[in-house]
């Protein structure tokens, strides 16, 4: 009861602080999308990336320079990828090892930054990176390294509360940004490599109370929250060892790593998940649910409402995390989606039915491709890695070799839809792997996997590949090669352009019909970020994050070495047209 006396305070308080100094956000201006804010992470909350704006076109983008550039500074760099925020005069942007700044949108100065305390046990996998925040009142709410939920006033940077999502010393972590539903604030977690369960959560975004909790292992306890906090049952996630035989299950993986979308016209939050743990199949015979899947959540109950998993008994690592973007197609909503697992699909996002799917990236190994009847992968025997207890010394399974490699024909780096041309912009990846399986057991906060890998180009001249897809047909209409992998996310708007950045430095803006390229712009570090942007008065303005990291230089094997000559950086960089 204290709690809740004590959220109902903060509640009146934030109200207060919002008629004073600035208009708190709401549901409804989440759901507007307007253009002169970027509210959510996905540019609006069904993760299109579209911006109706059009002052920046093919025909002035030549014209485009900085307007400032702030540095995260310090030492603290690392991968920078994160979406910047903005509401009322101000940017919101997180960095690395869990640090968020506020700075003026008009000069890009300082307004006040929060640090958060990390203890020395952290365990990310890949890389001290955060994606974002979320915005709800006059809070600012991110994720921590160390699992945690921490809600600041926009004004002034201090806490206003803060929640702990799991146990960091288990593997426990966040580094995506938290979506806002429906006025709850919806989150998922990190560290399939360590054998945590991975689940949504609910939580009232003023106070970090707890209403519902969903976990995405079959056999784990759903629970939601009365009142005053107490917990009650709320289903089972699925049947217990359908297809998950024997114990495995209570350490499945399946991380809500990369957060979720939430379509208005469904009433639907759509969170992918991750791999399921270990990466050594063969200890776990079945398909595993919910891991490698996209699973459909009421928001209000945490009821799955459906289901498809992309990848079912997943031996490589191809998680089924990445984003599922909702838009319109023959007078239906459906939902795409860039596996990591090499294909693109179509699903009806009302009821999860498989509609399309086809390859995005040029080798695929591990299945021919899918059916679409069933929704299920056609699998290539020979492209799963060996059992290891039929290895000669019962300590290696046989090695295969394995494309998209593990980190994935696209991996964190979001993509963009445009309404106008009706194309899907991709940064794809064209890598593969040497992978085999090795005994393992599980072991709080020690790494998981069963597997060992070499990841290696599939071509010579090029492994990045911003493509633009279209969804009805499966064709690739363009693309542009990239030495190094693309990590970085696109936006698209109604002025006909496609921006992306590069490792190795540049923010690119592209037709977006025919993908030539207009203007770019060296940032001074790799971009692995992706770039928004909004309209102030009769000014349109860009803006983008650089600073190279993240998982490639950590995990990429051969493909590491290349890009081992990147430097790295942390700085915000904001661009408008030249005028005279």
């Amino acid at each position: 009861m204290q709690k809740k006396l004590l959220g109902l305070m903060v509640g009146i308080a934030l109200s207060g602080a919002s008629a004073a100094h600035a208009v708190g956000v709401t549901d409804a201006m989440i759901e507007k999308n307007s253009t002169d804010s970027v509210l959510s992470w996905g540019m609006g909350q069904d993760g299109q990336r579209f911006s109706k704006l059009t002052q920046i076109n093919t025909k002035t983008v030549d014209k485009l320079t900085p307007a400032w550039s702030f540095s995260f500074g310090g030492e603290k760099q690392r991968g920078q990828e994160s979406q910047p925020l903005i509401h009322e005069g101000k940017m919101f942007v997180t960095g690395s090892y869990s640090r968020i700044y506020a700075l003026d949108l008009k000069t890009g100065a300082k307004l006040w930054k929060y640090e958060h305390r990390l203890p020395d046990g952290i365990m990310p996998c890949c890389d001290v990176v955060n994606r974002g925040a979320a915005l709800y009142d006059n809070l600012v709410i991110f994720g921590t390294l160390d699992a945690q939920l921490v809600a600041l006033d926009q004004n002034t940077g201090k806490v206003v509360w803060k929640e702990k999502i799991g146990d960091y010393a288990a593997g426990y972590s966040m580094t995506a940004a938290p979506l806002i539903a429906k006025g709850l604030l919806l989150t998922g977690n990190s560290g399939g490599e360590f054998g945590i369960v991975g689940r949504v959560e609910a939580r009232n975004p003023r106070t970090g109370e707890l209403v519902w909790t969903r976990p995405m292992v079959e056999g784990h306890m759903g629970y939601k929250f009365d009142k005053d906090g107490k917990e009650i049952e709320n289903g089972i996630s699925g049947t217990t060892n359908k297809t998950w035989p024997g114990d495995l299950w209570k350490t499945g993986g399946a991380a809500t790593w990369l957060g979720g979308t939430y379509d208005a016209s469904t009433g639907l939050a759509y969170f992918g998940t991750g791999n399921p743990a270990p990466w050594n199949s063969h200890l776990r015979p079945g398909d595993n649910l919910y891991s490698a899947s996209t699973v459909a959540l009421d928001v209000a109950t945490g009821q799955i409402k459906w289901s498809y998993q992309t990848t079912p008994h997943d031996g490589w690592d191809y998680d089924g995390v990445n984003e599922f973007v909702t838009f319109d197609m023959d007078g239906k909503r459906f939902g795409g989606k860039a596996d990591r697992n090499g294909f693109f699909y179509v699903v009806d996002a009302k009821n999860g039915k498989l509609q399309n799917a086809f390859p995005f990236a040029k080798k695929i190994t591990w299945a021919t491709g899918i059916d679409i009847k069933t929704g299920r992968p056609i699998l290539n025997p020979a492209g799963r890695p060996g059992d290891p207890t039929k290895g000669e010394d019962g300590k290696k399974g046989a090695t295969v070799f394995a494309a998209p490699g593990f980190l994935g024909a696209k991996n964190q780096m979001p993509m963009a839809y445009n309404p106008q041309t009706k194309l899907f912009y991709v940064p794809a990846n064209e890598w593969g792997m040497d992978i085999w399986n090795e005994p393992v057991s599980y072991k709080k906060g020690a790494a998981y996997l069963g597997a060992g890998f070499t990841i290696k180009p599939n071509f010579d001249d090029y492994i990045g590949a911003m493509r633009a897809i279209d969804p009805k047909t499966g064709k690739i209409v363009w693309e542009i090669k990239n030495n190094a992998p693309l990590w970085g996310g696109v936006m698209t708007t109604a002025g006909g352009l496609v921006f992306y950045g590069t490792p190795e430095g540049f923010l690119k803006a592209v037709d977006a019909k025919s993908g030539k390229e207009l203007w770019k712009f060296q940032t001074g570090s790799g971009v692995v970020a992706p770039p928004v942007t909004w309209q102030e008065g009769d000014t349109q303005y860009v803006a983008v994050v650089s600073g190279w990291g993240g998982a490639v230089p950590l995990w990429g094997g051969e493909v590491a070495k290349k890009v081992n000559y990147l430097e790295q950086g942390g700085s915000v960089w904001v661009f408008k047209l030249h005028t005279k």
